[in-house]
């Protein structure tokens, strides 16, 4: 049976997955939308033309269809390719925070202040979708829709005061409390091999979510309590 594979631009979270699987329902044959790398899969006898799936694809919201033939591909990217956005952006956050340390617990605070304030950045470009993609596995999003416009602002306060070294005790621990909740989701998602779109850099970048955000949650909460012991 034939198949062919388009991208879907725009699409945020399992909500927006159900939309187009609703709107594409009166198709014949087998149609998977995926979020992961989204994309929109037909295996049918008779393959509807692009016009119409284009068509129904907007009308179940702001989403778009585009042809490519690399749709496939990107599912099968390597390692590297996949996240060497993220490595490079906690590469250049890491020399950064070499600047004018005198300790290992200088440069973990500036490298929290960093690692905070560039990935809450990401997130307030596009706080709707960062909403909605964080809505998919966090467990507070899920239950209480603010949460995700909050999430962000809460990292950028964590960043603004580990730069400026404000409140630092209450900081740290508020730190383990808002990671610690974070990862909770990630292992939940995790666990039952959700294949969901990564938030951790917002809608920006095109993540999987993977043991890599895990280790992110929990490598701020293994130096907020390193730094909390080391007084």
């Amino acid at each position: 049976m034939p198949q062919q594979s388009y991208r879907i631009e725009g699409m945020h979270c399992a909500s927006c997955v159900q939309k187009i699987e609703k709107s594409l329902s009166g198709l014949s044959g087998k149609i998977k939308v995926s979020l992961s790398y989204p994309q929109l899969e037909i295996q049918s006898d008779n393959v509807p033309d692009f016009s119409e799936l284009k068509s129904k694809v907007e009308k179940a919201g702001p989403y778009r269809l585009e042809k490519s033939e690399t749709a496939e591909s990107e599912g099968k990217k390597s390692y590297w390719a996949t996240y060497y956005p993220l490595i490079l952006i906690v590469t250049i956050i890491s020399i950064v925070s070499l600047r004018g340390i005198e300790s290992l617990h200088d440069w973990m605070l500036q490298f929290m202040a960093g690692f905070f304030i560039v990935f809450s950045a990401f997130k307030l470009i596009d706080l709707r979708g960062f909403k909605d993609a964080y809505a998919s596995y966090d467990i507070i999003a899920q239950k209480w829709n603010f949460y995700g416009y909050l999430y962000p602002f809460l990292e950028l306060g964590l960043g603004l005061a580990f730069l400026f070294r404000f409140q630092l005790q209450g900081s740290l621990l508020f730190s383990i409390v808002l990671m610690s909740i974070s990862s909770l989701g990630v292992i939940q998602a995790l666990r039952h091999q959700r294949q969901i779109r990564c938030a951790c850099l917002g809608t920006a970048l095109n993540l999987p979510m993977s043991t890599i955000t895990l280790v992110e949650d929990l490598l701020m909460v293994a130096m907020s309590i390193t730094m909390l012991l080391q007084g």
